[in-house]
């Protein structure tokens, strides 16, 4: 087993170079997960890399919303409890899982996958935009909600949307304020976003 200056082999210095990679995860926190998956036993590692597998082998886009689904639509769009007079625009599937967690809100959703950010070359053809204004124009829907994050570019995202979707019969809201600006919904409490949605205003 062969070791480098620092003393560790070359799969444990490899293990820690992989999860340095991931969002938020330092060197120092890589290096303390990397030593905690050598602690555990070996059917809780192995356990952890087999989800990783499959999420990566199973998992895709809902071929409607654009929310993470194992098949071709999504639990929340197969669900005929939903409120289908409703549509809920979000960013990324996380910020749909914190509506989700706030528990206030019953209609579907559909996933941008992104926002418009120009300065990083990002324009509206590279999301999912265009599926969104045939799912308003040739649905039932009464409200489309804009729930983009409350920053520049989710802003000017919002606006986009609003005059993209302003020849369609439909009440077009944004979230309330009581989400601080520059925020990001996945960060934001509970209570603060039952308060975002309750409060909605037209745009």
């Amino acid at each position: 087993m062969a070791t480098g200056m620092d003393g560790n082999s070359s799969a444990v210095r490899e293990l820690i170079e992989q999860l340095a990679r991931l969002p938020g995860i330092g060197r120092k926190s890589a290096e303390r997960l990397a030593f905690h998956l050598l602690r555990v036993s070996e059917s809780e590692a192995l356990a952890l890399a087999e989800a990783i597998r499959r999420v990566r082998e199973s998992v895709g886009y809902c071929q409607q919303c654009f929310n993470l689904a194992e098949q071709e639509r999504c639990e929340i769009c197969l669900d005929p409890t939903r409120d289908r007079s409703r549509i809920c625009v979000v960013e990324q599937p996380r910020d749909l899982m914190a509506i989700e967690q706030a528990g206030v809100y019953r209609g579907l959703y559909h996933v941008l996958l992104g926002r418009i950010a120009p300065l990083e070359g990002i324009g509206p053809e590279q999301l999912t935009i265009e599926a969104l204004v045939d799912r308003v124009r040739n649905g039932a829907f009464q409200e489309v909600i804009m729930a983009t994050n409350p920053t520049v570019e989710g802003d000017g995202t919002a606006l986009y949307l609003s005059n993209r979707l302003a020849e369609c019969s439909v009440e077009i809201t944004r979230l309330a304020r009581g989400i601080t600006a520059g925020s990001i919904l996945e960060h934001t409490n509970r209570e603060i976003l039952v308060d975002a949605l309750s409060g909605r205003q037209r745009m």
